[in-house]
């Protein structure tokens, strides 16, 4: 007898009763799934606060020079292409070539093109996955196995074509009471879903840790084209300053030439000793004696080029065989401000990159204690013969959710927060002695510029007051006023001053580049636009 439900006008059947519940619960699941995906536990990151510069930048960069012709810093912004300062094409040529033919630049580069696809596995996880599958199964069953279990029961056997059994049994209660199974197939294909709730942030914090380790990759790449630009300035300016001193040497031991000869005639004429013939070819052997040892640092700095630019030995020997003058400094010097610094320099973008994953992790740690939802599905077709297993009694399906509530661990869970929350100190530790240490590396730079034009000056007034003594010796041992020996110190000393003076002269140079490494400055144009990578950069895979 069917009941009679709902004859009264407007009263709801007990069955749309039931239906509205559900929907309304379906509803408030919903809408509680949303409310909670919205969390992410654990720590947001948030810029660190760098520590102070102190007031080393404006007297760094206020040292007041020996003259007004020294170069000097100044507080404008920092040229990113700072080696065109120094007014050489070749070195401009070859900074440009840099980026692209540098071994280690590709090396870093290619850390960050791994980086970047580990992002893009990180990110896939937010997505649902599916999968599709089919096999093929030829099976006999044992019998005495599970099967075993029904012997005793009474009831039909599993005859028939294709059939699981065939023979005899007898039959009580519709269970077979022995087996006789042959071999038999099964068919089936399908597709399987599963999709993870983020409700607790955990594929959130690490998508958000995994873009912060790819920045963090993409600064150590700029940071690794930053050295190489230095180092090859510096080696270039080197290679020129090695051509000087070579020059230099080379007008020495005609010098000494011309006094061997003076010499020579003088002790011929009997008005000098043949000691002071032997001192003077001393002399001349020790100039000669400096050549090789310049031209092998010639060579060396041309290959240290040459390997910058990733060719082999001997490969700019063509290109930079001809002797050039030494790039002149510029007379101002840019070195921005201390807050520029701290976006400029790569190491310093790297840390703060760094401290972001560490951060971020702690809340994968802290996702870890609070239950995992996942909704799970599957459908598809199953058979024992291949002809019918496109049939719609054929299919199969199963969907539900999945719960996973961590209850006991042995403190792993703990631990690993623990050591989350410990990384991320000691991340925070590292920017800051990440920016302190840049701010040494410009203090020093600076002071050593400044330092380097200063002893430059005073040496060339040297060299200058030596040429005067050199060639006043010379005269008055001419004219028989003084020994052989004040001709040979003064010549010594014109000799030393004048490399001494080239030293110099190259080290302003190379401190000057230092300044500029130091500064940061040297991949905005050459480097790709890698700032922080936006989700659609990766992809499921």
């Amino acid at each position: 007898m069917t009941e009679r439900i709902g004859q009264r006008k407007g009263q709801d059947f007990p069955i749309m009763k039931s239906v509205r519940g559900m929907r309304c619960r379906a509803l408030g699941a919903v809408a509680l799934t949303a409310l909670l995906a919205g969390c992410a536990v654990g720590p947001d990151f948030k810029t660190p606060t760098p520590p102070s510069a102190g007031n080393f930048w404006p007297k760094a960069a206020g040292v007041k020079p020996v003259s007004a012709e020294v170069s000097q810093a100044a507080p404008a912004p920092v040229d990113p292409d700072w080696w065109t300062e120094f007014h050489d094409p070749e070195l401009t040529a070859l900074e440009t070539r840099l980026a692209g033919a540098n071994l280690d630049v590709a090396t870093a580069m290619t850390r960050f093109t791994q980086s970047r696809a580990q992002f893009s596995a990180a990110a896939a996880n937010a997505l649902p996955s599916l999968e599709g599958s089919g096999s093929y199964t030829h099976q006999l069953p044992s019998k005495n196995g599970v099967l075993s279990l029904f012997s005793g029961a009474a009831g039909p056997a599993f005859g028939g074509q294709g059939g699981l059994a065939s023979g005899s049994a007898s039959t009580l209660g519709g269970f077979p009471n022995a087996f006789n199974i042959n071999p038999f197939d099964v068919y089936q294909y399908g597709f399987d879903a599963s999709w993870e709730l983020d409700l607790w942030g955990q594929v959130r914090r690490q998508e958000e840790a995994a873009r912060a380790n790819a920045q963090a990759a993409a600064e150590l790449a700029r940071e690794a084209l930053v050295s190489a630009e230095a180092e090859l300035a510096r080696d270039y300016i080197d290679l020129r300053g090695t051509e000087r001193e070579r020059a230099i040497v080379q007008r020495d031991i005609a010098t000494f030439s011309h006094t061997v000869d003076l010499t020579k005639g003088r002790a011929s004429a009997g008005l000098s000793a043949d000691l002071d013939l032997a001192n003077a070819r001393a002399e001349l052997a020790a100039a000669q004696a400096q050549l090789p040892q310049l031209t092998a640092r010639a060579t060396e700095l041309r290959n240290a080029v040459a390997l910058l630019l990733g060719k082999p030995p001997g490969a700019m020997d063509q290109e930079l065989g001809t002797s050039t003058a030494l790039p002149p400094v510029p007379p101002s010097v840019p070195v921005g401000l201390p807050s520029d610094l701290l976006r400029r320099r790569p190491d310093i973008r790297a840390a703060e990159a760094n401290l972001h994953a560490a951060t971020a992790n702690i809340g994968v740690a802290v996702s870890n204690f609070f239950p995992q939802i996942s909704l799970t599905g599957s459908f598809g077709f199953q058979s024992l013969q291949l002809a019918t297993i496109g049939q719609w009694a054929a299919q199969q399906y199963g969907v539900g959710p999945t719960i996973t509530l961590p209850i006991f661990q042995g403190g792993r869970l703990r631990a690993e927060l623990r050591l989350s929350r410990a990384r991320q100190r000691e991340a925070a530790i590292a920017y800051r002695k990440t920016v302190l240490a840049a701010f040494h590396d410009v203090s020093n730079a600076l002071t050593d510029y400044a330092a380097e034009q200063a002893r430059r000056e005073r040496l060339q007034a040297q060299a200058t007051q030596d040429k005067i003594a050199f060639t006043l010796a010379t005269q008055r041992y001419r004219s028989g006023l003084s020994s052989f020996i004040d001709v040979l110190d003064a010549e010594r000393q014109d000799l030393q001053a004048e490399q001494d003076l080239a030293t110099s002269t190259t080290a302003v140079g190379t401190d000057l580049v230092a300044l500029y490494k130091a500064l940061g400055g040297g991949w905005e144009q050459t480097m790709p636009a890698t700032q922080t990578l936006a989700a659609n950069q990766g992809g499921a895979g």
